[in-house]
């Protein structure tokens, strides 16, 4: 970003270099917008973006007709396209959805039903001899293959969005957290910025992609409606890798539980498995005090969930390894919320738009997300 002055007009600004946000901003660039994504740390994708599972996701589990059922089929297809071209690394492993009682068998079938109904392709409702034909360490009484199912360098694909971006004529701007946003009575978004020199920005456009710091941001925004916001908590996932040999082709998902899709076997491109994450609720709101440390003690937990369907994990298998953290717009009991891309014709400012709750499937939806934002601010994009 140019910094002849202290005070700089540009086109649009989004804020947070992760996934969605590095999207967003390739997707303004290509429609002919001088666009700058500004990042308050040092490195691209350093916060949600780098500490999930790096799944592709079907599109499965969404209810039919919400954002995150839409956002994630068609952020899924356009992903596959985009890493094909690109040289992203990427592999399309299959999943298996695994029932491990007969009481779970009505849960594998509603949810081949929904997938079904989300128009995912290449599914199929297996017994439990069908399941462990394909993985035979697995143990299961039903289970929902998912063949289009993939796994993806989240790193790798971030930068691919960094060089479209840049290609257009956009740039992403590291070290620069946005400290206070203003809207302006001409309608324009005046923005302080910090970093090793404090400066001002007033854009047409603004998205905020903040992840964990998205409600707050809104919140601190001279101008907006506080009652537009949501309720926002925070769920920390904790992972373990398999110190064991891998004994899976595909990705293993238990039935989901409350908060999440339950503790499963991931693999990376190399092969490697590592299980997670589970859900902590933390019982608070500041993304600026969780504590990514994982507990050692929580792996007997994941011991126990992970040998329903691999009762042969050999002991001893589990190192921590990393975590992340979840912005979720709903509370423990309550049902998932769906994501919120809260355009102009919800709060009446047109440029402007806030992403709310982009946690799973976020890196699937990313492309699909970034094509709704500049359909959302059609009006001023």
């Amino acid at each position: 970003m140019p910094d002849a002055q202290n005070v700089m007009e540009v086109d649009a600004i989004v804020i947070g270099a992760g996934a969605v946000g590095l999207a967003c901003g390739a997707a303004l660039a290509r429609a002919g917008h001088q666009t700058f994504v500004l990042e308050a740390a040092l490195r691209i994708g350093s916060g949600t973006s780098s500490r999930n599972s790096e799944v592709i996701h079907a599109g499965i589990y969404y209810p039919t007709g919400s954002l995150r059922h839409k956002m994630c089929v068609a952020g899924r297809r356009r992903l596959y396209e985009w890493a094909g071209s690109r040289g992203v690394p990427h592999k399309r492993v299959g999943k298996l959805i695994v029932a491990t009682s007969e009481g779970e068998i009505a849960g594998m079938q509603a949810l081949f039903q929904r997938g079904c109904e989300n128009g995912v392709e290449g599914l199929r409702l297996l017994t439990g001899d069908e399941a462990k034909a394909m993985e035979p360490h697995l143990a299961c009484v039903a289970a929902v293959l998912s063949e289009e199912t993939g796994i993806l360098d989240s790193h790798a694909y971030m930068l691919s969005l960094q060089g479209d971006l840049e290609d257009h004529g956009g740039a992403v701007v590291l070290g620069a957290p946005v400290m206070q946003m203003s809207i302006l009575p001409d309608g324009r978004y005046r923005l302080q910025v910090g970093g090793a020199e404090a400066v001002e920005v007033v854009a047409n456009i603004l998205v905020n992609s903040a992840g964990l710091h998205a409600v707050r941001l809104a919140g601190a925004m001279d101008g907006y409606d506080p009652a537009l916001l949501p309720f926002f908590s925070l769920a920390k996932g904790s992972y373990f890798s398999c110190l064991a040999k891998p004994a899976f082709s595909r990705l293993i998902y238990p039935a989901p539980v409350e908060g999440g899709l339950g503790v499963h076997v991931t693999l990376d491109l190399t092969g490697r498995i590592r299980f997670g994450p589970d859900v902590e609720w933390l019982g608070h709101d500041d993304p600026d005090i969780v504590d990514y440390t994982v507990d050692p003690g929580r792996a007997d937990g994941f011991d126990d969930a992970v040998r329903r369907y691999w009762p042969g994990l050999p002991d001893d298998s589990m190192a921590p390894d990393y975590s992340g953290c979840r912005p979720k717009l709903s509370a423990p009991g309550q049902p998932a919320a769906d994501f919120r891309i809260d355009g102009p014709e919800l709060h009446g400012h047109d440029g402007l738009v806030h992403l709310f709750g982009i946690e799973s499937p976020g890196l699937t939806s990313s492309l699909a997300i970034a094509e709704e934002v500049v359909h959302r601010l059609s009006g001023r994009a």
